[in-house]
């Protein structure tokens, strides 16, 4: 069966998410939401998916202060991440581009991610750019660190990264990405080329794993409706028999 490149994502982020009992979904995150749903359907040990912008009652947060609290307490598995630049220390720039405060460009802001990164245990890093542009060799500013010192108490971090291209996972000890596999028709070179940081290669580079008819039936038929609630431009996009 025929699978979008949302399709993969979806089910790739999804294989992270298994196992773990209250997965939190922020803004402008169409796919890791859809991931989430996916994990709940299909995993009886997900409890809980929050997904901030859903009005429906099992999914609604109220805002980042009952997302903040949560994971104050302790109480949210996994979170998702992006950023402007990401570089192979796993620190995030949602802030801008140059110099800081005199920057040539200003984003939005960091709005709690360096809270979150600290606290959550599992934060999977996302972005559907894969390019120099993106994941640079070191961030213009940290707006929300990736490692941080011995002494720092830090129960959460990063977790993983995926992007079109590939999959990576972070070694906390080691500070670095590895890739753990290369998504269909992409090759090692292509990677390397639009990574601005080092990163490890095993010997052998699997490909990722393409959704089975199983997983796109379910992704087209109970996580299509669901996320559609927050997100329907995306996904009348994707769906649009569904």
């Amino acid at each position: 069966m025929n699978h979008s490149i949302e399709e993969l994502l979806i089910a790739t982020i999804a294989e992270f998410l298994y196992g773990l009992k209250h997965i939190a979904v922020g803004v402008l995150s169409p796919i890791p939401g859809s991931a989430a749903l996916l994990a709940k359907v299909r995993s009886e040990e997900v409890k809980k998916v929050s997904i901030i912008g859903s009005t429906q009652e099992p999914y609604r947060l109220d805002g980042g202060v009952d997302l903040f609290d949560c994971a104050g307490q302790g109480r949210v598995d996994a979170f998702f991440l992006s950023g402007g630049q990401i570089d192979g220390q796993a620190n995030v720039n949602l802030t801008g581009i140059g110099a800081y405060p005199k920057q040539e460009t200003r984003w939005s802001g960091a709005f709690g991610s360096a809270y979150l990164y600290f606290l959550v245990p599992r934060v999977i890093l996302f972005r559907e750019e894969h390019s120099r542009r993106v994941f640079v060799p070191k961030v213009d500013f940290i707006s929300a660190p990736g490692v941080s010192a011995p002494n720092i108490y830090r129960p959460g971090g990063p977790y993983a990264l995926v992007t079109p291209l590939c999959q990576f996972l972070f070694d906390r000890n080691k500070k670095q990405f590895f890739l753990k596999s290369i998504h269909q028709g992409h090759t090692l070179e292509e990677v390397h080329d639009n990574t601005g940081f080092d990163f490890e290669v095993p010997e052998t580079i699997p490909i990722t794993a393409a959704p089975t008819k199983k997983t796109l039936k379910l992704i087209r038929e109970k996580v299509a409706p669901v996320i559609a609630d927050p997100y329907p431009d995306f996904a009348k996009k994707c769906w649009p028999n569904h």
